[in-house]
């Protein structure tokens, strides 16, 4: 019997026991034997923000305070999304145990994940606030933008996080080329560098452009600190959400009824 994706993470938003109870079991566990628990939550963007960002501007010749900001959310918004897809692509087999009991609802395991990566975005929050409070850039109207700009951009990351899910589930080598493409995104995406620095019309540029994490993390950052947004982020968020959302509910109503046979 073939599942539908939109009725699946219906579904999901309205029994979210499961996914959110293991979610919040899984965080205990982990920070409940530390001393200094959530704290260590706090340093991955804590050292980019005011570490790597304060060393990156003074070797570009920038000023600290705008470029501890720019850096600080670019890391912040990028970890969510990377740490969503990376870990989806084992979503399903790590949940090898609950799918051969029945439970076949995958977008349960997608947002078990999705939910872990917005805890480490909500922990990363006061690291966001002090790097925003030092910025002269930083522009309170871009407060009004910002709730939109990320359901935007988990929109997206639920149906990429769905393909990579299933795709993931019959071959594990995706895992690896999952990480393998992120990482080398991270190089293609406006962390370390602004925007401006590669025009549209250049061919680095268009190369920037076609990474979609480029305008996930611009349409976040780009208001809160008063830089503009090209109309192509608003027309490529648009149109990915579109495109890969139907893309994603054909893979999942085709292929996910055979994930208990593959995990």
């Amino acid at each position: 019997m073939s599942r539908s994706l939109v009725r699946d993470y219906r579904d999901s938003l309205r029994y979210p026991e499961f996914w959110i109870y293991a979610t919040w079991l899984e965080i205990v566990t982990k920070y409940r034997r530390s001393r200094l628990g959530l704290f260590w939550a706090l340093m991955p963007p804590a050292l980019y923000a005011f570490g790597v960002g304060g060393f990156f501007s003074y070797i570009q010749g920038q000023n600290p305070r705008d470029f501890i900001a720019h850096l600080g959310i670019g890391y912040i918004v990028f970890r969510f999304i990377t740490v969503s897809l990376s870990e989806a692509t084992t979503a399903c087999t790590g949940h090898a145990s609950f799918i051969l009991d029945g439970r076949v609802r995958l977008t349960d395991y997608v947002l078990r994940v999705v939910a872990k990566a917005m805890f480490y975005l909500i922990v990363s929050l006061p690291v966001a606030a002090a790097a925003l409070a030092v910025s002269p850039q930083f522009q309170w109207m871009g407060l009004v933008t910002l709730l939109p700009a990320l359901l935007l951009v988990v929109l997206n990351v639920a149906w990429m996080g769905a393909i990579v899910a299933v795709i993931g589930a019959r071959l594990p080598d995706v895992h690896e080329l999952i990480g393998s493409i992120l990482m080398i995104s991270f190089l293609f995406t406006p962390i370390l560098w602004h925007a401006d620095q590669t025009p549209a019309d250049t061919l680095r540029g268009a190369i920037a452009r076609a990474n979609p994490l480029y305008h996930m993390v611009e349409i976040v950052r780009a208001p809160l600190l008063g830089e503009p947004i090209e109309r192509l982020t608003y027309v490529y968020l648009a149109t990915m959400l579109v495109v890969g959302g139907l893309l994603a509910a054909w893979v999942y109503r085709r292929f996910a009824r055979y994930v208990p046979l593959w995990v």
